[in-house]
């Protein structure tokens, strides 16, 4: 599971807030958006464009780069990637509370939307770290997480299980430092 330091609420609140400047975790999480975007999950991939499909997407996304970053602090809690994975699933949440706020939820239910939403990441990442290096494996992941059960046609199955598995591939050949400054690329 990710690490994730702890601090009271007045810190994390401040943290929300940021006193107006931009959170260094932006640029990393409007990569995973941009990926998350590509139209050809929604075409090849026949991914559902509603806001449920593209908020799968963007957990498909968000759950194997948190994976990368697990797997580069290695268990250390102190490891700058481990503050970084908290960070970016902090930004994630503040994102998704501002959608949610958005479409006119009310304060009353979104805490059940973001509780919700938690455990579909987490249960996100324990479907993907398990089907990283398997195609067969990842598709089915895929059916259950992606599609959500729904008949879609064996190739557009395919085609995304074969990009999320070239995604895992090249987050694994990036480096920290890239990663921190929001390139999902790795060097050339």
């Amino acid at each position: 599971m990710l690490a994730r330091p702890r601090m009271g609420l007045i810190d994390r609140l401040k943290r929300l807030v940021g006193g107006g400047s931009p959170s260094p975790v932006a640029p990393l999480y409007a990569a995973v958006v941009n990926e998350a975007r590509q139209p050809h999950y929604y075409v090849e991939g026949a991914v559902p464009d509603t806001l449920d499909g593209r908020f799968d997407m963007v957990v498909l996304v968000l759950s194997l780069l948190l994976l990368r970053l697990e797997e580069l602090a290695g268990g250390d809690a102190h490891h700058p990637a481990a503050q970084l994975s908290a960070d970016l699933a902090d930004h994630f949440l503040t994102d998704m509370e501002g959608n949610l706020r958005q479409d006119g939820i009310g304060d009353q239910v979104i805490p059940k939307h973001m509780g919700r939403m938690m455990a579909a990441l987490g249960g996100r990442i324990g479907a993907y770290r398990d089907a990283r290096g398997d195609a067969e494996a990842m598709g089915q992941a895929l059916r259950r997480n992606l599609y959500r059960g729904a008949p879609v046609a064996d190739a557009a199955v395919a085609f995304v299980a074969a990009a999320a598995l070239s995604l895992w591939s090249r987050l694994a050949d990036t480096p920290y430092d890239r990663l921190a400054a929001g390139d999902l690329e790795p060097p050339p």
